[in-house]
């Protein structure tokens, strides 16, 4: 039975998180909450999955320090849980870790955009911001352009400096990283 519309309240953000916390996805799904909506998406597309390949190999080969890399780690910020196709902290960052976990010592997230590119583009960007993670790189497919993130200010929920690259042009990656992205082949 249907209830009228003026007797409908929405759920509350606890019964939202609940809700979300207690879902089962089909294999190779994935379930994000972002602004208390809950967001199920499909694995992602082979393109995706060079973008973010060619990015590991670069950060694994060329970074300075020993770093610990997690494809679809859970993080908790303060606009919901979000799930970044990659993760870089420093080696140790994910020991012992519950399936969602703080973003302290969160170093990189990186998102390469799917089927809804405006969350990348907007929502997951002030939610990163908003946890203080130092560095977000977009790689926007639809746009064909790598867009590196950095100083975020967490009350204004945003990053203070955006470095927007087409692909084909390299993205200088600052410390702890110190070396440029090759974006070509993204």
């Amino acid at each position: 039975m249907a209830l009228p519309a003026s007797d409908y309240a929405p759920p509350a953000p606890r019964d939202v998180l609940e809700a979300f916390l207690s879902m089962e996805t089909p294999p190779g799904y994935r379930a994000e909450l972002i602004d208390g909506e809950i967001i199920v998406t499909p694995p992602p597309d082979g393109n995706h999955e060079t973008a973010s390949s060619k990015i590991i190999q670069q950060i694994v080969r060329r970074s300075s320090m020993d770093l610990d890399l997690s494809a679809n780690k859970g993080l908790i910020t303060p606009s919901g849980r979000f799930i970044p196709d990659l993760t870089v902290g420093p080696e140790g960052a994910f020991a012992d870790k519950e399936p969602w976990m703080s973003t302290e010592g969160v170093l990189l997230v990186v998102e390469v955009t799917s089927a809804h590119p405006v969350r990348d583009r907007t929502d997951k960007r002030k939610g990163y911001a908003a946890a203080g993670i130092p560095l977000y790189l977009l790689v926007d497919r639809q746009q064909r352009a790598v867009v590196l993130h950095s100083d975020p200010d967490t009350e204004a929920c945003d990053y203070l400096i955006v470095h927007n690259a087409s692909f084909g042009k390299d993205v200088p990656l600052p410390e702890p990283f110190n070396f440029d992205l090759e974006t070509s082949s993204l």
